[in-house]
């Protein structure tokens, strides 16, 4: 039995964390989850039943974790710690990472379903500011290093690349050179295809 069970549907953020945990060298046993028939065992867990939901079977106790990048940072804690930040590197980590599941999400989402702001009032009312001012920043970023915290695959990659994968392959993202990049060296790794296959019955 595995130390993880992951709640999974593969038309879902469930596939962030089932590349995490190929990039943690760990595999969950995969709960399929039908939207319209959710198992009383996934609500017990994470009584909201989104994915991905994931509950570590540690010792003697049982740990839940929700939100895909808490779960791709635990995962690196609890079994990939090469792929946790050096110490000059927790700036960048922890910025682009929480930048990526707040503002970025947002804007891109807001964005998708026809909602921007209306002016700067509204901007500075929004976590994200602008769709359009999200994209720059992350282009900027993204030009100028080919990872998250430099030269240096981590953790955080999956996350933050994850909002570019999805996004660029559904059109919700920019297909900015800089993003197209980042995109093919995640896409490169052994790890990503094995994460973002399908799912073994």
């Amino acid at each position: 039995m595995s130390s993880y069970t992951l709640f999974f549907n593969p038309m879902s953020r469930a596939m962030i964390a089932k590349w995490a945990f190929a990039e943690a060298g760990v595999e969950p046993e995969l709960v399929m989850v039908e939207w319209e028939n959710k198992p009383q065992s996934l609500l017990d867990a994470n009584p909201m039943g989104k994915l991905p939901t994931v509950i570590h079977h540690h010792g003697e106790h049982d740990h839940v974790i929700t939100e895909a990048a808490a779960i791709c940072h635990y995962l690196a804690e609890m079994e990939a710690p090469d792929l946790l930040p050096r110490s000059e590197e927790k700036a960048d980590y922890f910025r682009w990472l929480l930048f990526a599941a707040g503002p970025m999400e947002s804007a891109v989402m807001n964005h998708a379903m026809g909602w921007d702001p209306a002016g700067e009032r509204q901007e500075g009312m929004a976590g994200f500011g602008s769709y359009s001012r999200v994209m720059d920043t992350m282009d900027a970023m993204l030009s100028s290093r080919d990872y998250v915290c430099g030269d240096r695959f981590t953790m955080a990659d999956v996350y933050v690349g994850s909002q570019f994968d999805w996004g660029l392959n559904f059109g919700t993202v920019e297909p900015r050179d800089s993003f197209r990049a980042y995109q093919a060296r995640l896409q490169a790794r052994e790890a990503y295809r094995q994460g973002m296959g399908p799912a073994e019955d």
